[in-house]
């Protein structure tokens, strides 16, 4: 059989089906949420991973599509199809707007649906407007509403820095929102998307019923990929790809799991790959940082200015309790709930004792665009350069040439303009940090902890386990006799890779910032 096209780029399920494409059925999820006592529904889950082809597959579910679902779960599910009018906004042609703009922009949203409909409305207020709307929807079909509502914080992203700015579009947020408690007689199903979590009194001060269903368990795997359905309905898909790359299948599938996978929303819950990042994976016959070339995460990079987040602060699995991380955005005093729910930290544990989750970097791909997005803070106008550097130095380190990296990086850095508020050490220990991050096609640990103390940096390569200390305007001797003296090699003795220990020293001297010497053992 041959492999279905995928949907790059398409977000209507309409579409898909139509045009049959692959579709990931997630169609069983749909209807135990639909057929539960509840009726307001909220699920947050990081960008790219399928919000708005779960809102738009609701939305065929109910306005009774039924010749879309054959040959998925819901079709030996449902068994009455009874179609519904169904009010979709989507929110994110919302962004980087003023007060005035967001408020023309909520009006031009329904003013779309009540031409669908044949309703005129000269109100002003996007809430009356919002409340009248289905009011009129109900009267004119005799029939409850559905209201989808994805990327709601789609305009306030971009501001989250800004608490100014933010406090004036989510009033208006929450004000456009409000209606809908008082609307419940008239709503079958409200269902609302979005990446970040704010809280009740922010911004659904009157939907008190509101579900969160984003670390319920049930929901774990309804949106994004997870390994079960990865091996089941893409299996075609692995093999074509091992191929490809000349890998065996459980090269093939290691390679993907590396990149891709390592989400987990719930604990116990399935392993889930990033669906932007496999389907481009699939499509173009190659592993590359897809997730990131979507978009750059420059509210992420403004939060952690805001919070003093530095590079080996994020590169390190952390515990943490459920309200330190499933925290309302507005109201967190660290950055921990954004990297959470952004996706670029997820769910590596669970203690049921403590009650504490480990939260860590998913994956290679979310590790690596992470600090490719952190280097030009570093590198300044050689950012492309060090990239280019960097590539070289993982050929190099890949054939166990670690002096050869090093020299490469030394030779690299000679290059490198420092400003003068940067005679710090914490700033050059990042920058290292930041380009050993960056490093592909290995596991690359920060500050990892052992029972003697932390590593600095951990690189585990297939073959062998680099263990890196860094001194500053010290000695690289001292480095390695550090490494031995504490024993952190002793961590790895099970492993059954060989350890090489590095001792890198970095000069702080006016006229010589730069790795001056490295022992390797």
């Amino acid at each position: 059989m041959a492999i279905k096209l995928y949907p790059i780029g398409i977000q209507t399920f309409e579409s898909i089906r139509k045009e049959d494409k692959l579709y990931i059925d997630k169609t069983e999820y749909i209807y135990n949420m639909t057929h539960t006592s509840g009726k307001f529904f909220f699920l947050s889950r990081p960008r790219r991973f399928g919000k708005s082809l779960l809102v738009s597959t609701l939305q065929s579910y109910f306005e009774g599509k039924k010749d879309l679902f054959k040959g998925l779960a819901i079709e030996r599910l449902e068994k009455e199809w009874e179609s519904y009018p169904v009010l979709h906004l989507d929110m994110s042609g919302g962004k980087h707007m003023e007060k005035e703009q967001l408020n023309r922009y909520l009006i031009s949203i329904l003013e779309e649906k009540e031409k669908m409909f044949g309703i005129s409305s000269d109100s002003i207020d996007p809430n009356i407007r919002l409340k009248n709307l289905i009011l009129n929807v109900f009267q004119q079909t005799g029939k409850q509403v559905v209201v989808l509502i994805d990327e709601y914080d789609a305009p306030l992203l971009d501001v989250l820095h800004q608490d100014g700015h933010l406090r004036e579009l989510r009033q208006i947020i929450r004000n456009f929102f409000s209606p809908l408690k008082l609307s419940e007689p008239y709503l079958r199903f409200v269902f609302l998307t979005g990446i970040t979590k704010f809280s009740q009194l922010s911004i659904f001060s009157e939907l008190n019923n509101i579900k969160n269903i984003s670390m319920d368990e049930p929901y774990s795997g309804i949106c994004g990929i997870t390994k079960d359905e990865l091996l089941t309905m893409m299996s075609e898909d692995i093999d074509v790809f091992a191929e490809r790359l000349s890998l065996t299948r459980e090269q093939a599938i290691d390679r993907l799991k590396n990149n891709y996978d390592g989400y987990h929303f719930t604990w116990p819950g399935p392993d889930v790959f990033n669906p932007f990042s496999l389907l481009n994976c699939f499509a173009d016959g190659k592993i590359n940082d897809y997730w990131f070339s979507s978009g750059t995460p420059t509210y992420l990079i403004e939060m952690m200015k805001k919070f003093d987040v530095l590079p080996a602060d994020i590169g390190v699995e952390i515990e943490a309790d459920k309200a330190d991380f499933d925290a309302a955005t507005e109201t967190m005093t660290t950055i921990i709930p954004l990297l959470y729910q952004s996706g670029y930290f997820t769910i590596k544990g669970y203690d049921p004792d403590t009650e504490l989750y480990t939260l860590g970097i998913p994956n290679n791909e979310i590790r690596i665009g992470l600090y490719r997005n952190l280097l030009p803070h570093y590198l300044a106008e050689k950012t492309a350069k060090g990239n280019t550097t960097i590539a070289k130095m993982s050929a190099l380190i890949n054939r166990n040439d670690m002096d050869g990296a090093l020299a490469l990086l030394q030779t690299f850095l000679d290059s490198v303009p420092y400003c003068n508020d940067t005679d710090y050490e914490g700033h050059y220990q990042q920058m290292m940090y930041v380009i050993f991050a960056i490093l592909t096609n290995y596991r690359m640990e920060v500050e990892q902890h052992t029972h003697k103390g932390r590593i600095d940096i951990t690189i585990h390569t297939q073959r062998r386990i680099y263990i890196l200390e860094l001194k500053f305007n010290g000695s690289a001797k001292e480095a390695v006799e550090q490494i031995k003296s504490r024993g952190y090699a002793d961590s790895f003795k099970l492993d059954g890779r060989p350890v090489t220990m590095v001792g890198i020293n970095f000069s702080l001297d006016k006229d010589k910032k730069n790795i001056t010497e490295w022992v390797i053992e």
